[in-house]
């Protein structure tokens, strides 16, 4: 890395280490001890059957959710050992920034969002909800007790908002008045990593698997994107991985440079044009609809009986 390129948080060390109850430190430092609270919980474990894009594949080579927030974490902990940053911070937050995602991919998001606010709520965001998740819900609602700055990157990665360049905002924010993804700007170097490494995980990966499912055909995808990302998963993210690396500056942020850009806004145009939006996608979402509305209305129903009380959801023998 180019000495001159020194990227420092703005925010202290205490600032970033600091968890809502007090942990006594052991040896393996506080960001690799939040990834392996995240590695051995039941929100984690349940990501390996949760769906990326396609709907119950038989092809087992078709990514899960478990197999992306891997190369998420992968991915950030690359670039951010070529800029000098903390891998470790990178791996948890990547590792974590999916917990409260849907069933079904965005697919699920959508329809379960439309769900909230058909009953008088705000909507359903996957970054709120894994924040949800790691603070509140998991180890039957005693939470993770994450570092902040974990906490932060899991809430900040948005990986839905295309930008070329994220620059943290080294403020101490209260994570858990955030309301809306809209807000949530990153605190970390790291953080802002984590956000674009979400994109270069799925843009290649989504890609490959419909040409597997015979979804779309390899000699469509757009010359800009052959031309200046390749046309095979590890070829995009190599470049990606590098581009971002030899762009980023302190005072800029972290990067994409324009010519990778553009070539990154084809590929997701394709790819929503051609995947997301395939009739097989759609197809499929009048099911998830109706599987979805039955399991919020049995949870409803769950609630309507204990309210808060954890006791009779744990011994409840009929969950779906």
């Amino acid at each position: 890395m180019d000495r001159k390129r020194v990227f420092e948080n703005g925010l202290s060390v205490e600032v970033l280490e600091h968890r809502m109850h007090t942990r006594t430190t052991d040896v393996r430092g506080e960001f690799y001890r939040d990834t392996t609270a995240i590695i051995h919980s039941s929100p984690f474990r349940r990501l390996k059957h949760k769906t990326q894009v396609f709907f119950a594949p038989s092809n087992d080579h078709i990514c899960t959710r478990m197999e992306h927030v891997l190369h998420v974490a992968s991915i950030a902990s690359a670039i951010c050992r070529g800029l000098g940053l903390d891998t470790e911070l990178a791996w948890a937050i990547g590792m974590g920034h999916d917990l409260g995602h849907t069933p079904f991919g965005h697919v699920g998001e959508r329809i379960l969002a439309s769900m909230m606010k058909s009953k008088g709520f705000t909507g359903f965001e996957h970054e709120l909800n894994s924040l949800r998740i790691v603070d509140f819900l998991a180890d039957h609602g005693k939470g993770m007790n994450l570092t902040y700055a974990v906490r932060d990157g899991i809430a900040c990665h948005n990986g839905e908002r295309f930008e070329q360049s994220v620059m943290p905002q080294f403020i101490e924010k209260d994570l858990s008045a955030m309301t809306s993804r809209a807000e949530a700007i990153p605190a970390t170097w790291e953080a802002a990593v984590v956000r674009f490494s979400d994109q270069i995980a799925y843009l290649g990966r989504d890609y490959e698997d419909a040409c597997r499912l015979s979804i779309i055909d390899p000699a469509s995808i757009p010359a800009i994107v052959v031309d200046r990302l390749g046309t095979t998963n590890a070829s995009i993210i190599n470049t990606l991985v590098n581009d971002i690396i030899d762009t980023s500056r302190p005072e800029s942020g972290i990067s994409f440079s324009d010519s990778i850009f553009e070539a990154v806004l084809a590929m997701k145009d394709f790819n929503y044009r051609s995947i997301y939006l395939s009739p097989m996608l759609e197809g499929y979402s009048k099911y998830f609809s109706r599987l979805l509305t039955l399991i919020v209305d049995y949870l409803q129903g769950l609630f309507d009986l204990y309210g808060f009380d954890e006791k009779p959801y744990m011994e409840e023998k009929n969950m779906l």
